[in-house]
């Protein structure tokens, strides 16, 4: 017998008795504990370097900034920026909506009786007066027409004078007890029959008449004619939808614009007052088109885009406003007198709120809060927190910490803009 030891029979393979050491196994599960616990520990050196070596890279490029060497004390390097001065001035108020360019009157050319036309004097594009000839319709047919209804009213003209003098003198005759009553009554209701008849004829020769004048088109109105839809030689009806040509009244015009319901109030209240004034601009808010009025805000609000239409007239005296263009509506709402206005690129938004760099009489930089008021175009007002003449910083904020020196890039200048 073998006794206690630390080896152990097992089951024989193949006949042969195999032992198991039990002091190799714990040898091998001893390493592999030492194996994983050099694997952590490699990991938190390497973690530790890394971060170390981020540490330094963060240290060595903020000492190397601009603000980090202006954070460091003496010798420090100014940090470039552009400034405006705050200025009192007056802020007009403007509201800015997409519309769209209306002729005043729109006409559509039709003609209003049947046949074949036979010219449209007209060029294309060109300014007309009111009755200028437009198009000429065959008028023969009409003229016909007209010459019947005249013969007509002419033969029963005849005949009622003849009447009249039967019934003078059946008249005659009933007073001699020579004729009866009952003639001079069925006289008396021909000759009425036969005036009837007249002023049947004089209602027929008038729309005989209006039937031949429809054979020449004449211009509505003033206005410029657009492209000719249909040519000399075509025949034309009265039913046709298509129109010969379209006219326009351009002077003046007007603009359809919205702006958002939530502005309806401010608008209408401001309406109460004089007229409010709206300026076109072109769709880039480049060029000034053209100056006009108001003239009515929408009865209803559209619920879908939660906009208000309104309307302005513009005299359009050199015709900048053209019909179907895009322009930019700019209504003055009100003009703020006497406010403190900088540019909106000096307001900051910070985690206490909002506030400006201003450069202090040392040309040292310092975050002032501030709060606004309306924003129009380039221009905020700035209702405290800022002074006429302080000079706040529109162009290198990034860069500014407190107390940090600053050098003006560019001469100061006065807080204006254009209100788009």
């Amino acid at each position: 017998m073998l006794g206690k030891s630390a080896a152990a029979k097992v089951p024989a393979r193949g006949g042969v008795p195999m032992i198991a050491d039990k002091s190799r196994d714990a040898g091998t599960m001893t390493g592999s504990k030492r194996r994983r616990r050099g694997r952590l520990v490699a990991a938190v050196l390497g973690i530790a370097v890394v971060g170390g070596g981020a540490l330094y890279w963060y240290r060595d490029g903020t000492e190397g900034s601009d603000a980090g060497r202006a954070a460091r004390g003496p010798g420090r390097i100014a940090v470039p920026v552009k400034v405006a001065v705050a200025a009192r001035q007056n802020v007009p108020i403007y509201l800015t909506g997409l519309g769209t360019v209306q002729a005043v009157l729109t006409v559509g050319i039709h003609s209003q009786v049947d046949g074949k036309l036979l010219e449209v004097p007209f060029a294309e594009g060109q300014l007309v007066k009111k009755g200028d000839v437009l198009a000429r319709i065959d008028p023969r047919l009409f003229k016909a027409a007209l010459d019947q209804a005249k013969a007509k009213r002419a033969q029963d003209e005849a005949m009622l004078v003849a009447a009249q003098k039967d019934l003078t003198r059946f008249k005659t005759l009933a007073l001699k007890s020579y004729e009866s009553e009952q003639n001079v009554d069925l006289q008396q209701a021909k000759v009425d029959q036969l005036r009837a008849a007249t002023d049947a004829d004089a209602a027929a020769i008038e729309s005989a008449q209006t039937q031949l004048d429809y054979t020449t088109i004449l211009a509505p109105s003033d206005g410029r004619i657009g492209v000719r839809l249909v040519d000399a030689g075509n025949v034309v009806h009265a039913s046709d939808t298509g129109s010969i040509a379209t006219l326009v009244l351009t002077q003046p015009a007007a603009v359809l614009f919205t702006l958002p319901a939530r502005a309806l109030d401010d608008v209408r209240q401001a309406m109460r007052g004089n007229p409010l004034e709206v300026i076109a601009f072109d769709p880039d808010n480049q060029r000034q088109l053209s100056t006009g009025t108001l003239l009515m805000v929408d009865n209803a609000i559209d619920q879908t885009t939660a906009t208000i239409r309104l309307k302005a007239t513009f005299a359009n005296a050199d015709e900048r406003l053209w019909p179907g263009e895009f322009v930019n509506a700019r209504l003055l709402l009100e003009t703020r007198a006497n406010v403190i206005a900088v540019p909106a690129s000096a307001v900051q938004r910070g985690p206490q709120g909002l506030f400006a760099w201003i450069v202090t009489s040392d040309d040292t930089a310092a975050a002032r809060p501030i709060q606004v008021g309306s924003t129009t175009g380039d221009l905020t007002i700035v209702t405290s927190g800022l002074d006429h003449g302080d000079r706040v910083v529109t162009e290198g904020q990034y860069k500014l910490q407190n107390n940090a020196p600053v050098t003006v890039s560019a001469p100061p200048t006065a807080a204006t803009g254009s209100a788009m």
